[in-house]
């Protein structure tokens, strides 16, 4: 994906503030059955063409509104997943701004997660 350099500027920046899981950390603790919240906050177009198993839907456009009604305690561990990394970073940083303390995204995103062969559900891979 061809992303213009005033994005990934922020993205970067972004990156510097929040806390990210690589995919084989998270497929790791979902093995072992760790419980956290793991939410794509890919479109609802993408959601619909799968998805990792086992995932929330929460799209990045309504997630500010709508994730204290999914997820009210500020203590609950989030691990965040986009299609590459970038807007599941905006959004972890963006739930750390409303006090949720313990947010991840997952670097790689859904392209990393199919790359390594992590089970999905939905439409295709």
């Amino acid at each position: 994906m061809d992303h213009s350099p005033r994005f990934l500027r922020i993205v970067n920046e972004t990156k510097a503030r929040i806390r990210e899981l690589s995919v084989a950390q998270v497929r790791e603790r979902l093995d072992k059955g760790e419980p956290f919240a793991l939410i794509d906050v890919r479109e609802d177009r993408e959601w619909d063409e799968g998805h990792v198993k086992g995932a929330a839907h929460i799209g990045r456009g309504v997630l500010e509104r709508d994730i204290e009604r999914a997820f009210p305690e500020m203590e609950t561990e989030i691990v965040l997943y986009c299609g590459g990394g970038f807007r599941s970073a905006l959004a972890a940083d963006m739930l750390q701004r409303m006090g949720y303390t313990r947010v991840y995204s997952m670097d790689g995103g859904w392209r990393a997660w199919n790359d390594t062969g992590g089970p999905t559900e939905g439409a295709k891979r």
